[in-house]
């Protein structure tokens, strides 16, 4: 049985939901972000104690199609960014296509209608976050961030960024600079 969760982006999330299932005698035989496939039936009462401990870190069970699919594509853009070893030759559309099956265009429509911004514009705010979050740590340079997240060269990076943050990417690599002792 499959199950969906809401708000599950991180490998500790990961180690969290597996353990909760354990807890409840509940075995995984494939745990992704955003979806777990469960082996065997879950009781209505194991369902509602994996429903109000996933509440309580903030996780949240899925049943809704729509929503189920919502998750499914930010579980996506979340691998493109952090789990890719090397960025992918697909463009966005292509690639959300590729991992889910679905026609792009009614992936973009479900998801507009219910987060209310298009798959783009989610997708560079969190491609955004992502570089402040790499440019906070001296591992990469700003030409390889540019590459990383597949942008055709670097002032489009910085083009994007500042039209977003108000800020160039030079400035918040100072910012965290200065922060540092």
């Amino acid at each position: 049985m499959k199950i969906y969760i809401k708000y599950m982006v991180s490998i500790r999330c990961k180690m969290f939901v597996e353990n909760e299932l354990s807890k409840l005698g509940l075995h995984c035989g494939s745990l992704k972000l955003g979806e777990v496939d469960v082996m065997g039936d879950i009781t209505p009462y194991q369902f509602h104690q994996l429903k109000v401990a996933f509440e309580e870190v903030g996780l949240e069970l899925l049943i809704d199609k729509k929503h189920i699919l919502i998750e499914k594509i930010k579980g996506v853009i979340v691998e493109m960014f952090h789990h890719l070893e090397e960025p992918s030759l697909l463009t966005f559309s292509e690639f959300l296509q590729e991992k889910l099956h679905y026609d792009y265009n009614y992936m973009a429509c479900i998801f507009s209608e219910s987060v209310g911004i298009s798959i783009e514009h989610y997708i560079i705010a969190h491609k955004i976050e992502y570089i402040k979050t790499l440019l906070s740590h001296d591992d990469m340079n700003l030409s390889e961030i540019s590459y990383k997240l597949n942008y055709k060269n670097l002032p489009h990076l910085s083009s994007q960024f500042k039209q977003i943050t108000g800020k160039t990417p030079s400035f918040y690599k100072a910012l965290y600079e200065r922060r540092q002792p």
